[in-house]
């Protein structure tokens, strides 16, 4: 049985619970809260009734004595808390963003490796079904290597609390599922960005609600993104809208069900080159999916087999060092070399 404590108890903690409660060989003994009434209330909404409740991650590491930590605070928390989990000699889970800064997601990722303790990222769009069919069959090269990788999000959501009084809000809190996502399925690694941000006159976010970008995916490959969270009216999918540009053809992904392809035919039609349509294969069986569900299961099989979990912060940083240097860039207004991390 691995036993775990969940640290932040707000709306987010639901996702990590519900997944929890599906995997046989998991307890969650502690829930940890600045707020001691919040975590009362998700272990009574949960039948938590033999976790161990507190407002300080010490005290009830030191009482439980768990396996692993999930780690569910805003950002700003986020290297206090996998300080405190390696201390005690747990395994860490965090929510995404890895870090709130360069220099945190640098110095967490040292000290799981001090620790030797298993370190990895709710990134859970990779678990996504369509993302992994896709990265299939991009790598099978059924139309040729990308050549270019456009991804669109546009929703409005009126979270309340933290997120509406953050700086650079989307690129911060959201983005990084796009980016990862864009790094996962099309590969490349980022080189430079050039990233615009701006707030919509009807924006109920202190800033950086909207923003564009366009990465150097080198070897002549391009990212670019288009987002806003207050973008009212034909809102995308949360998996955001995709088109693929390759050598030979093209896929489109609505980030739902609607996912095609079209490849290079023979002959042309007038000056411009004829296409038809290629099926992308079903998911294949190897393949891990299920989100938040998926990445625990993958958590566990790491602690317990030795193996790398796919989402560790050690790679992970790659796709925050695109956030952050996608920040700079707005700050400055300048096209920005991405950090080494993600080289």
């Amino acid at each position: 049985m691995m036993k775990v404590v969940l640290v932040g108890c707000g709306a987010m903690s639901r996702q990590w619970l519900d997944a929890a409660r599906q995997i046989d060989g998991l307890a969650i003994v502690g829930l940890v809260d600045l707020d001691a009434e919040r975590a009362q209330a998700r272990a009574r909404e949960y039948n938590l009734t033999n976790a161990v409740i507190g407002t300080s991650l010490d005290a009830i590491l030191d009482q439980t004595r768990p396996d692993a930590v999930f780690d569910v605070v805003v950002p700003a928390a986020r290297r206090d808390v996998a300080f405190s989990a390696f201390a005690h000699h747990c395994h860490l889970l965090t929510e995404k963003p890895l870090a709130d800064s360069p220099d945190n997601a640098r110095a967490i990722i040292e000290a799981a490796r001090q620790a030797g303790r298993v370190h990895a990222v709710v990134q859970n769009r990779r678990y996504v079904a369509n993302v992994r069919r896709i990265r299939r069959f991009l790598g099978s090269g059924a139309i040729g290597a990308p050549t270019s990788i456009h991804a669109d999000f546009f929703v409005a959501p009126h979270f309340g609390g933290f997120r509406e009084e953050m700086a650079h809000v989307l690129l911060l809190d959201m983005a990084i599922h796009t980016f990862d996502a864009a790094r996962y399925m099309a590969g490349g690694e980022p080189a430079s960005v050039y990233c615009q941000e701006w707030e919509p006159a009807n924006s109920w976010y202190r800033q950086g609600s909207s923003a564009s970008a366009v990465f150097d995916f080198g070897g002549g490959k391009v990212f670019t993104y288009a987002g806003s969270w207050c973008a009212d009216g034909f809102r995308t999918s949360w998996e955001g809208s995709w088109r693929i540009v390759a050598e030979r053809g093209s896929l489109l992904w609505d980030g739902h069900d609607g996912l095609k392809a079209e490849v290079v035919a023979s002959g042309r039609d007038g000056i411009i080159d004829k296409t038809q349509p290629i099926e992308v294969p079903p998911l294949d069986p190897a393949d891990q999916v299920g989100g938040h569900l998926g990445i625990i299961k993958d958590f566990m099989r790491a602690i317990e087999t030795g193996a790398e979990p796919e989402t560790r912060g050690s790679d992970n940083i790659k796709s925050l060092a695109m956030v952050f240097g996608a920040i700079e860039s707005a700050e400055t207004g300048r096209r920005v070399a991405i950090a080494k991390e993600a080289q």
